[in-house]
């Protein structure tokens, strides 16, 4: 057939006649779909700025880019949705658009650097030095390669970098706080106040009513959202680390006394070994006979000092110091020496230098822990070692019981160990009884794994930070409901009650604070109120509340000086008095103020950057192809 067509096309009206053909092929093709092929041109853009574009694939490696260094810091797995949540996509969006804009400005107004300065600024980074502090090509090349970049793209993004620096920084040249932002920064921040206050009990408000049950159910009524019960989960949970490990081999003492035995003697003279010390002195004597004879006069009676007197020797020279055995390079002497008692002279010792008679001034003996004091932590000791080299092993067996279809619980069982078994948890990680559920060695990532889970899912362990391992199933699931009135009544009572003696001392407060206002001297509202003690807080800063509430402290810096305000507190009420105020002067030189006015100079850097940046990409125009990102996400594309 395709000799036939070939040859047909050999005349003119056979061209015609084939040119007739595939006309009406190519608009058959059209027709029927194959335009669907041009149509599709540019799905794979996601970001339209001006004439450059964002691929798809180009935002989707700088999401997980950014996804990895966040996973890393945090050292734990980062879901889409907790992602969306902390607005990481929206955040590499917005730089991805930001570096796009300011490159094509860059490019409009001609900006250029060259190679010589790109290499420089490649030589001048600290990554790619290596431990002579000089450029390492080799190194350069291993980062680049780990990273998946080639070196031309890498000197690419560094010089539209280095170009966008160039933008920036003659933005933001000169830019300074103005004095009056200053003023206030340091106001807010070095502004001190001094108070006097007494509190009002929570007796002054007296005996509050014995409330109706009409009362009761009334407020319950207006409080139902505080008197719902959480979702509940019952959980079977299995925590395997080295500290439990070491726990139960301890418990089922699988460390025997010998085995604390052999560590205690393995370490005991570096560790539960204090060495003895002794203050020795020494004559030495060139020749044997004179050492024998000298020695004979200490043995006969004359002191060891006399001895040294007459030979006419200086302190210098016959003292040794407190020492330990270990101090003496002369072994000779070190085993004398030790051998002694107080006050004690050796026999003539042949050193290096001649023949020494010693003397011990001083007997520091040595001390050792014993055993029993130390065996409990040696156990341990022993346990954790044992323990940490076990904990590969016993993760892949329970790893492998679970592939076989096994419960927590019974993969627990399969390797020895019990799975424990929690009825109720809420997402708080508190039990029905409002108390925190213990033992669950990171229980903020448990609980989270836990509700993100279902009954009945094969969870992913989770892993601790001192390298152990967490398996949990979700065996049940108690939904979140609104508590009868019946359930609740005790605690509705007790908080009605508590809100009546609230609204009590409030009521009574005010009444105060107006007296004081009014002129009523401090100490004499005190004094109607029982004498209550006052008491006097100075030098109070917004950075330093002197232990006072941050509600108080915030009513603090809104009082004018010489007036009084009130604020609730654990024992009933306060009731302050604003007494002075200061105001230093501003000094930019001041190391503390300096930080403050560097992180304002950093923020103002950044609001101007975005809102230059924001008139460029007006200017520019950008379009964001919401299908495409959403299908990246994983999310609808009205995800907000």
């Amino acid at each position: 057939m395709l000799d036939a067509l070939r040859a047909s096309s050999q005349t003119w009206v056979g061209r015609i006649i084939m040119a007739l053909v595939m006309g009406f092929l190519i608009i058959a093709f059209g027709f029927w779909g194959i335009a669907d092929i041009f149509r599709g041109f540019g799905a794979n853009r996601l970001v339209q700025i001006g004439s450059a574009e964002i691929t798809t694939e180009a935002y989707r490696d700088a999401y997980q880019d950014e996804l990895l260094q966040v996973q890393e810091q945090q050292r734990r797995a980062i879901s889409a949705e907790e992602a969306h949540a902390m607005g990481l996509d929206r955040q590499v969006l917005g730089r991805l658009i930001s570096d796009a804009v300011l490159d094509q400005e860059a490019h409009r107004l001609g900006l250029a650097m060259s190679d010589q300065a790109v290499a420089q600024r490649i030589f001048a980074d600290q990554a790619f030095k290596g431990a002579d502090g000089r450029f390492d090509h080799t190194l350069f090349e291993e980062r680049l390669r780990d990273a998946g970049v080639s070196e031309s793209h890498f000197v690419g993004v560094e010089r539209s970098g280095y170009l966008r620096d160039e933008i920036l920084g003659a933005l933001h040249k000169n830019l300074a706080a103005p004095t009056a932002m200053l003023d206030l920064i340091n106001r807010y921040y070095n502004e001190t106040r001094s108070i006097d206050y007494f509190v009002l009990p929570k007796s002054a408000a007296g005996a509050p009513p014995t409330p109706s049950e009409a009362d009761l159910k009334a407020y319950f009524d207006s409080h139902r959202d505080v008197y719902r019960a959480p979702e509940y989960r019952k959980i079977s949970v299995l925590v395997v680390t080295p500290q439990s490990l070491a726990g139960q081999l301890i418990a089922t003492h699988a460390i025997s006394d010998a085995d604390v035995l052999a560590r205690y003697n393995a370490v005991k003279a570096a560790r539960y070994t204090q060495p003895g010390h002794r203050d020795i002195e020494q004559i030495v004597f060139h020749e044997e006979g004179s050492a024998n004879a000298a020695f004979a006069k200490l043995s006969g009676g004359e002191s060891f000092d006399a001895l040294v007197a007459e030979r006419k020797l200086s302190t210098h020279d016959v003292d040794l110091g407190m020492v330990a055995k270990t101090d003496l390079a002369d072994k000779a002497i070190a085993e004398a020496a030790f051998a002694l008692p107080r006050g004690g002279v050796s026999k003539p010792v042949k050193t290096q230098f001649g023949f020494a008679l010693l003397y011990a001034k001083t007997v520091i003996p040595e001390i050792v822990e014993p055993l029993f004091a130390v065996k409990a932590a040696l156990a341990e000791e022993i346990a954790l070692g044992r323990a940490t080299g076990q904990m590969n092993t016993i993760h892949d067996k329970i790893e492998d019981e679970r592939a076989d279809g096994k419960s927590v619980a019974e993969a627990a069982q399969g390797v020895g160990l019990q799975a424990r078994s929690i009825d109720a948890i809420d997402a708080n990680g508190l039990d029905k009884s409002g108390a925190a559920v213990d033992g669950l060695d990171d229980p903020g990532a448990l609980v989270k794994a836990v509700f993100a889970s279902d009954v009945g899912v094969d969870n992913e362990p989770l892993s601790t930070r001192d390298g152990g391992t967490i398996w949990f199933d979700v065996l049940g699931i108690e939904p979140a409901r609104a508590q009868s009135f019946a359930e609740v009544r005790d605690k509705v009572a007790q908080a009605w009650s508590d809100d009546e003696i609230g609204k009590r001392l409030s009521a009574k407060a005010a009444e105060l604070v107006k007296q004081l206002d009014g002129g009523a001297a401090f100490s004499a509202v005190a004094a109607s109120q029982g004498n209550a003690a006052i008491n006097h807080v100075a030098n109070i800063k917004r950075t330093d509340p002197q232990d006072l509430s941050t509600t108080m402290l915030k009513l603090v810096f809104d009082r004018p000086v010489d007036t009084a305000g009130s604020s609730a507190s654990a024992d009933g009420r306060i009731l302050f008095k604003v007494t002075d105020a200061k105001v230093p002067p501003l000094n930019l030189n001041r190391p503390d103020f300096q930080n403050i006015t560097d992180q304002m100079k950093t923020a103002l850097h950044e609001d101007l950057t975005a809102e230059y940046v924001t008139q460029l990409q007006g200017e520019i125009g950008v379009e964001i192809n919401q299908q495409a990102l959403a299908s990246i996400l994983g999310a609808s594309p009205d995800t907000e």
